[in-house]
């Protein structure tokens, strides 16, 4: 079965606002059994344009990565970077298929 994936591309706006978010989501993560996969780190955008911070957090499947954002737990945390971030937040099923 495929893995799912939350893919988000952020513009934090307020940096103190945006720290109690940011401390919560790894034991929201958790719960659903997601990791961290990309966290921030360095990034070129060699086509197209991106935010300032590329988060990937991956789940056992899709049904959980949608659980989990739809989770009281995540949607409670959201207002606090809703607050302090502008954000761009994907849901995608990775690919089990054949590798080249």
């Amino acid at each position: 079965m495929p893995k799912g994936y939350w893919i988000g591309h952020v513009d934090i706006t307020n940096e103190a606002g945006y720290q109690p978010y940011a401390l919560a989501n790894p034991a929201i993560f958790k719960k659903f059994g997601g990791r961290f996969v990309v966290r921030g780190g360095k990034f070129e955008t060699p086509e197209g344009s991106a935010r300032a911070r590329i988060v990937v957090i991956e789940f056992p499947d899709l049904a959980t990565a949608r659980a989990c954002y739809h989770s009281p737990e995540y949607q409670a945390n959201m207002q606090l970077r809703v607050a302090s971030a502008v954000a761009d937040v994907m849901i995608v099923e990775g690919y089990d298929g054949p590798q080249p």
